[in-house]
């Protein structure tokens, strides 16, 4: 829960409106909450983010690069109609080990959502996947 806060608090002082969704290791809903005013497409693109960032493990941004690199990798959109993607979904990694994932979805630009998703993990003490902005 404390992840899933301090996501939302965090875009929500840069004036985002979004949902933040957290999925164990198994990519199981745990927590889940919407800010007022967010679009409702954002509570299902946030869960899909963490599933998907929780499933194969990397953050969606890098996956989401990686496709449009290797043209091959397409058909990884059609593993299964959980998986989203799109920028906002970093794998919850503690001591070594990724217990799940968090998504955020709703702020104008996949790097916004990430930067938010990044805060969830510092909340918690969870390994940073999003370099700090310069």
């Amino acid at each position: 829960h404390r992840a899933v806060q301090a996501a939302v608090e965090s875009c929500r002082k840069d004036g985002y409106r979004v949902s933040v969704s957290v999925v164990d290791r198994s990519g199981v809903l745990r927590t889940m909450e919407r800010a007022d005013g967010a679009g409702p497409h954002t509570v299902e693109s946030s869960r899909k983010k963490a599933y998907t960032a929780a499933s194969v493990r990397r953050p969606t941004t890098e996956l989401a690069e990686l496709i449009n690199k290797v043209p091959t990798l397409q058909a990884l959109r059609d593993m299964n109609d959980q998986i989203l993607i799109l920028g906002g979904g970093l794998p919850i990694e503690i001591g070594g080990e990724v217990v799940g994932g968090i998504g955020v979805g709703g702020a104008p630009g996949a790097h916004l959502d990430d930067a938010c998703a990044q805060a969830g993990l510092d909340a918690i003490g969870a390994a940073p996947k999003v370099s700090a902005p310069k």
